[in-house]
């Protein structure tokens, strides 16, 4: 089953929207494995996920299985699209 990276804030609605929708998708994937991970004051995770998103700065950050997929819109739009199922079952 997919491993699921999420770096996020604190009072980010962004960052609670993307994981309640993957704490959602536990029910079809029970396997899946979900990791939050706060750069609330954490200057140095922060780097690392401007360096593993290739620049990328705001918050979530969301990696499937080490592929950047982006933030909430992009993962929205996986699930709009039918694909985010299917990155879900990889493995």
């Amino acid at each position: 089953m997919a491993k699921v990276d999420v770096y996020t804030k604190a009072y980010c609605p962004f960052c609670t929207r993307a994981m309640a929708l993957l704490e959602h998708k536990l029910t079809a994937h029970p396997s899946l494995h979900v990791e939050e991970m706060s750069i609330d004051g954490d200057m140095a995770l922060r780097e690392k996920m401007i360096n593993r998103s290739s620049g990328g700065y705001t918050v979530p950050q969301i990696f499937i299985d080490d592929v950047h997929i982006g933030g909430c819109d992009q993962l929205v739009a996986l699930e709009m699209n039918k694909q985010l199922d299917a990155l879900l079952a990889t493995k």
